[in-house]
């Protein structure tokens, strides 16, 4: 059966539009302009009409006929060759995400890419797969938690904040996880404002809070932060625009930075029991796992960064769930260093907001 494809996704991002406002505007529920944007439906005469005349211009400027077959998702991320890749719907779009943007894999691929086609396989719904950006080493069982009581499936890309918000900014994954501010500060507002901006509105969901400090080589035997400052010992540090960067530079003040960065908190502490350094920043979690000492440093809030908009995205209202359910705040708290004493909070960030305390979880 002949395809219809359309242009309404590139037309409304020319106008700076979000599917709410075009929803507005034309008449056309918000949930059916997302899914004519990645083709799960053929809008109605009705609808063509109502969508060309808000963008004054003719239907067949945003629809046509196509004998090609369904469309291919498009790249998230550019691969490097052939490779296994996942796929969601983000936005309207349909997105393929290469195996070389994840951390850990522990989940089924959608499909293969032999470095020229797709050849999808037995595939994951895309409506029903969240896509987040972060570097917390305890999300797996954020994953297990969506997947059992809501089966929704968590893809996991390991980035650091900065490199987190960078997608969220970019709409290529749903959620990006921030950890720029100590947790006695005002949270991680001040910091996702500088990146994204105030002309459009986040949410900040409290993921938890955790310890930060240094991971020192047992056979260094320090017990303050001043005399490994005072010692001679190989550093490993952290890229920039990761929290572990920002806690780093504040230890070290004016010293001559790492010659060497891991990019993972894992990465520190491997990089430290392999011997190749003597000490490094990360959470209190991965240092106690790889039986390093640990010198704490400072308490963090963790929040987990959305669109406004994707508030009622039902895999969003299933994040939120998982994060206030007993059993998951229990097995955080159990955590080395962490606590989920205000996890699944909720603060709004951005546009027409103002920096006001996280919304109680039971709210």
């Amino acid at each position: 059966m002949e395809n219809l494809k359309n242009r309404l996704k590139t037309a409304r991002l020319a106008r700076g539009w979000s599917q709410d406002e075009l929803a507005r505007a034309s008449g056309v529920s918000r949930s059916g302009i997302s899914a004519i944007e990645i083709e799960r439906l053929v809008p109605s005469a009705a609808a063509a009409l109502r969508l060309a005349k808000v963008f004054d211009c003719r239907v067949e400027d945003l629809f046509s006929l196509d004998d090609d077959g369904p469309s291919a998702p498009a790249w998230a991320t550019s691969p490097q060759g052939a490779c296994r890749y996942w796929q969601a719907e983000v936005d309207g779009r349909l997105l393929a995400y290469p195996a070389d943007t994840f951390g850990d894999i522990t989940t089924a691929h959608d499909g293969m890419f032999d470095g020229t086609s797709m050849h999808p396989a037995e595939q994951f719904a895309a409506e029903r797969t969240l896509v987040m950006a972060c570097c917390d080493p305890a999300v797996g069982l954020l994953a297990e938690e969506l997947a059992r009581h809501a089966n929704v499936r968590l893809l996991i890309l390991s980035r650091s904040s900065s490199q987190a918000l960078e997608l969220l900014r970019n709409r290529q994954v749903h959620v990006a996880g921030v950890h720029l501010s100590h947790a006695a500060e005002d949270g991680n507002a001040t910091a996702i404002e500088e990146t994204l901006g105030r002309t459009a509105q986040y949410k900040l969901l409290r993921a938890a809070r955790w310890e930060e400090g240094l991971a020192i080589t047992p056979d260094r035997r320090m017990n303050s932060i001043r005399s490994v400052l005072a010692a001679r010992l190989r550093w490993i540090g952290r890229e920039a625009g990761s929290g572990a960067h920002q806690c780093l530079t504040e230890i070290r003040r004016d010293r001559t930075p790492p010659k060497h960065n891991a990019h993972s908190h894992r990465g520190v502490a491997e990089t430290i029991r392999s011997g190749l350094a003597d000490v490094g920043v990360c959470l209190r979690l991965v240092s106690e796992q790889a039986g390093l000492n640990f010198l704490s440093v400072r308490e963090e809030a963790y929040d987990l960064c959305f669109a406004a908009d994707q508030m009622h995205d039902p895999r969003i209202a299933a994040l939120v769930e998982a994060i206030r359910s007993p059993g998951y705040r229990k097995l955080l708290s159990e955590l080395p260093g962490y606590s989920a004493v205000d996890a699944g909070g909720l603060q709004s960030v951005g546009a027409t907001s103002t920096e006001r305390p996280f919304s109680s979880s039971n709210s």
